[in-house]
């Protein structure tokens, strides 16, 4: 693996794990905004505990060493997290920036991270 390509998945890991772990945090703490948002875009207030505990998982689960199949987990749950809400978002009109964005650079981060991982954090057939 390159040094260029090392620098790319730790930052883009790093970017992906501050983002996740914020909202997380602030999902599982119900903040006012996050409050706000969730029932704006329809969602029920237990949905911010189940979805904030999912994200600081998995952060937890990316950043650790080994645990394979985890972290692909982790990543796939982060990519319909984001999905999701970029879709919650547009479902009700709402094209902010901040609504767009944040999903969006999420998707490229969690792609990034995924894709530039190094091998000993890849699946394969014998980590199974």
């Amino acid at each position: 693996m390159s040094k260029q390509d090392k620098l790319i998945y730790w930052v883009s890991t790093g970017l992906l794990a501050l983002g996740m772990l914020q909202s997380g945090i602030f999902s599982v703490l119900r903040t006012k905004e996050w409050v706000d948002m969730v029932t704006s875009l329809g969602y029920p207030l237990y949905f911010l505990t189940i979805l904030g505990t999912g994200k600081i998982l998995g952060v937890i689960a990316l950043l650790l060493p080994h645990f394979r199949l985890l972290k692909e987990w982790a990543y796939a749950g982060f990519f319909f997290a984001m999905v999701g809400a970029l879709f919650s978002h547009l479902a009700i009109s709402d094209y902010t920036a901040k609504a767009i964005a944040g999903p969006s650079f999420q998707l490229l981060f969690i792609a990034l991270s995924w894709y530039f991982r190094p091998a000993d954090r890849k699946i394969g057939l014998n980590s199974l």
